[in-house]
Order: structure tokens, then sequence, then C-alpha cells
């Protein structure tokens, strides 16, 4: 079962005694009951309804949809101030995977895109400091990437993950590069190097690049894929190993191709131009 599809009656409530109670994780319980409230058939829901759901103080939803949100189980439309799902759950069932309907639109493309330049072609989204993998499909090559659904790479010196950000705005690459800092401040200023060389090449080629600086056998395109409605924003990605996929080869064979196939993905479901 998903968190998706859990229902508040199943959460564990507070017990009578202090030896019962010691057990009992309330904060943990409460943001459960948040993730809950989407159960019923609403795909969006602020603060105020996800409290009336709960039974919760306003004050008490805000700090614990903001935490979910930066985790990545929450997503929040900054045009409307509600919240859909994150990624993130997809992480705890691969329930929420079925209903991402744009895997099911976008894999014949991207299976003939990999079979026709022998390469592996993945979407993804974000999850935390990661790009999670919501469909791969590979070419029968014999030599090609060991990703399928459900990897992760990292989202900062990835060009999966640089298509994300540049496509997400400059809240989240800040946010990215300041938790990068706080664990290391080499590494913050790495990302914001890779970043803004990726916007440059995202205005100029359509698309960001990485030859090498994630692993130095891997080479790969990506770009981005902002769908509207209730879908996350993700990116699209071609990759293979660097003796087979130049640089040349990747940016005017596969390139054009990549654009088109992402374009008649949001063609096909109906997202705007």
């Amino acid at each position: 079962m998903t968190i998706a599809q859990t229902s508040t009656e199943t959460l564990p409530r507070a017990k009578s005694t202090d030896s019962e109670d010691r057990h009992f994780v309330t904060a943990l319980a409460r943001g459960l009951e948040v993730l809950a409230s989407f159960n019923g058939g609403d795909s969006a829901l602020g603060n105020q309804e996800i409290a009336r759901h709960c039974g919760l103080p306003k004050s008490t939803v805000s700090r614990l949809t903001a935490t979910l949100a930066r985790l990545g189980y929450l997503r929040l439309d900054e045009g409307t101030g509600k919240y859909h799902l994150g990624v993130a759950t997809l992480a705890l069932g691969a329930g929420m995977l079925a209903k991402l309907d744009v895997r099911q639109i976008a894999r014949p493309g991207m299976q003939q895109l990999a079979s026709a330049y022998g390469g592996l072609v993945a979407l993804g989204a974000r999850d935390r400091f990661s790009m999670l993998y919501l469909e791969a499909c590979r070419s029968q090559v014999a030599l090609t990437l060991n990703l399928q659904m459900g990897s992760h790479v990292p989202i900062a010196v990835t060009a999966m993950g640089r298509a994300y950000l540049v496509e997400a705005g400059s809240a989240e690459q800040r946010e990215v590069i300041e938790r990068a800092s706080e664990l290391d401040i080499g590494s913050g200023q790495a990302i914001a190097r890779g970043l803004e060389q990726a916007q440059e090449d995202y205005a100029k080629l359509g698309c960001t690049c990485c030859f090498g600086d994630w692993n130095p056998d891997v080479h790969s395109i990506a770009v981005g894929l902002r769908l509207g409605g209730n879908q996350p924003l993700m990116a699209l990605n071609f990759g293979g190993p660097a003796f087979r996929m130049s640089r040349e080869y990747l940016l005017n064979e596969v390139r054009p191709r990549l654009l088109d196939l992402a374009a008649q993905i949001k063609e096909q479901t109906g997202a705007p131009g």
C-alpha cells in the first residue's frame, strides 16, 4: 500500500499510558496524516484544507507541509499555494508509478530513440538530491548503461539533473547549492559553476550536457519536460558509454531527435507549448 492509499483511520493513535506512548512518534504520525489527506480524490490541497482533514492547527500543518516539500514528498504550486504529492512518494511504493500516464505515452518514442541511436533514454524527476528514473529504455547494443527504472543519479552533476534544475528555476538551484555547501563549500561552488554552464548550454543548444562530469566513462544530454497539470517537472535524458557517444555524435545526431521526442510528449499529453 502506498502512502497515497493510506487512510487516516489506519494510522496509529496515541495510547493511554506513558509506557505505551514512548514508541509512538507523534510528529511522524502527523506527517503521514498530511500525506494521507491526498487519498480523498483531491490532487491539490492547501494548508487550511489539510488542517481540517487532519484535525490539526494550521500552524502545525504549515510546518509539516514545508518539511515534506523540502524532502520531496510534497510539491508546492506557487501559483495556487496548494500542494501536490511529490516524486519522493514513489520511493515508498511502486503504485504511484502506474498513475504517471506520461510513462505510457513516452515509452514508445523513448524505445525508438534508444534503439535507433544505441543508447539509454530515461525519464526522471527530482527525489531530494537525486533524479529518480521513472522510465528507462535501452537499445539492444551489448554495451550500454546499467541503469533502469527506479535508479537514482545525482541531481547536480548529471545532464538530467541539470536540465531539471534549469527548468525549475533559481529557487531550487539556490536550495541545492546551499545544501551542498553546508556539507562542503567546494562542492557547492562546483555545482554553481556546472549550473552556470548548463544554463548557457540550454540557451544555446536547447539541452544540457554531461561529458564525463559525473562519470568519466559516460556522456549524456538532457532536456527539461514541463507538462503542467498534476505532473511533476521531469527531464528526458539520452546517454551511453563515452567511447561510443562522442560529444559531436550526441549534439549533432541525437540532440535534434531528443528535442523532437520532448515536443512529441508535450503534444500528446496536452502540455502548454
